[in-house]
Order: structure tokens, then sequence, then C-alpha cells
């Protein structure tokens, strides 16, 4: 079964962000994505000054959150609970976040790895990962599920599952290792192209959500949007995907 199309929106105001549509109107989440033109990566060569005032910035665009999660990527499969929490919360080696508290803000860094949106409206909890084809091939949709039934006591029933900006099928070009890894058997020499967010759509259908939606945005085709680390050779900056439950709302 296909995915729901479900393409980020433009929002207005001067920090470039795309907001996935109906979700705060739906389950009164914050949940969407920068753009273009504002660099949120720390850990670059340029100064410190510059890029915590975008962080300010975009912290302030977004009301309601006394907490902002993000951790210290490494491609890999950890997902962290956070319960509460103020200010800037940072963490090394984390690649997925979990909270049932509104008002903590969940973050990760993206320029063409899948950011994965999991939201459990009934008892108000969230999960955001950042899944690119080692994190998806080491099963980080699986545990962030896992995560959200621990702590929450979701159920796949309520979970709803949205893969977010990223780089598409016919512009991620791969080795055997990377089908392999995301378990595509291939034959021959290649070349391979690897539909990232159709392999957890494939995951999240056999873990048992049924209400998925995939964005059609392509960091790599739509670079006048999104930064693409692949089409600009290393050289582009970091956007974040974001998604929380406000507070008081």
């Amino acid at each position: 079964m296909a995915p729901t199309p479900l393409s980020e929106s433009p929002l207005p105001g001067p920090i470039p962000r795309y907001e996935v549509p109906g979700w705060r109107e739906r389950f009164g989440v914050a949940a969407g994505n920068t753009g273009r033109d504002f660099d949120l990566g720390l850990w670059t060569e340029r100064p410190v000054g510059e890029v915590m005032r975008r962080w300010s910035a975009f912290q302030a665009a977004e009301p309601g959150f006394s907490a902002t999660v993000l951790g210290h990527q490494v491609h890999g499969a950890s997902v962290a609970v956070h319960q509460g929490g103020a200010g800037w919360i940072q963490l090394p080696g984390i690649d997925g976040h979990v909270t049932t508290s509104r008002g903590v803000l969940l973050t990760v860094t993206v320029a063409d790895c899948i950011p994965v949106f999991l939201v459990d409206p009934v008892r108000q909890a969230v999960a955001l990962l950042h899944s690119g084809w080692r994190g998806t091939a080491a099963g980080i949709l699986p545990l962030g599920v896992q995560r959200l039934r621990e702590v929450a006591g979701s159920t796949t029933e309520d979970i709803v599952m949205h893969c977010g900006v990223g780089i598409c099928g016919v512009c991620y070009e791969v080795g055997s290792e990377v089908m392999s890894g995301c378990g595509i058997a291939v034959e021959g020499p290649g070349p391979w192209y690897l539909d990232l967010r159709q392999v957890l759509v494939e995951q999240g259908r056999s873990l048992g959500l049924s209400d998925i939606s995939s964005s059609g945005w392509c960091t790599a085709h739509d670079t006048d949007r999104f930064y693409s680390h692949r089409a600009s050779r290393g050289r582009d900056g970091r956007m974040v995907a974001y998604l929380g439950f406000p507070a008081g709302s």
C-alpha cells in the first residue's frame, strides 16, 4: 500500500520553515523542517555566535517550548527518552528522541537523511528519528516505536508516521552494501538507487502502522529550498526537523 502523499508547506516569516500540513490542526503538534539559507549545523567551521543566533531565532519562531533537544548524531539507532527539562538539551551519540512532555521540542539535523515523525495523539507522545541508510538498516524505526510503547503505552493503531524532507530514490545512488543493509537483494555491477522513504514505509507497515504519509520533497532536486549533502558534495549546511506538543495547547 502506497503512503499518503503529504508534502510540507512553507510557513510565512523570516525563517525558512516547512510544516507537515494538517498536523497542527489534527494533532496539536508543531512538526516540520527548516530550509536553505538558515544553517543550523553545530559541528562546522562557522563562528559559534553566528550559529547560535540562528538557533535562538528558530526557537523563538515556535513558541510554547521551554526545552529544545538535539543529539550529536552518529547514524546509529540509539533513541533517548526525555521527560521534562528546560533550556538546551544536547546529547552525544543519539539519533532519535521520544517524549511525553509538553513544551519539549525534539529536533534532528538533516541534509539528505530522512526525518521520521511519530505521533501518538491519544497519549500525546512523540518520537523524532534521524534515519539515514545506516540508521534504517540498524532498526531505528522499530526501536522508536518500541520506545513509544514502553514510555507511553502506545499501540500501533494509534501511532501516526510521516517520512519527511530527504533525498529521493532517483537521486540516491548507492553501493550494494547499502541495498543489502536495507534488506534489498541486488545482483550485477549496479548502479543501484535506493528510495529510503519507501524502505521506511515498508518497515512501518510491517510494524503494524497504518496511518503513514511521505513527503514529496527531494533535498537533491529541490536545492533552492533545502540543503543537500550529496548534491553539494559535502559543502552544504544543515537543516533541522522538529516535533513536539507545545505547552498549554
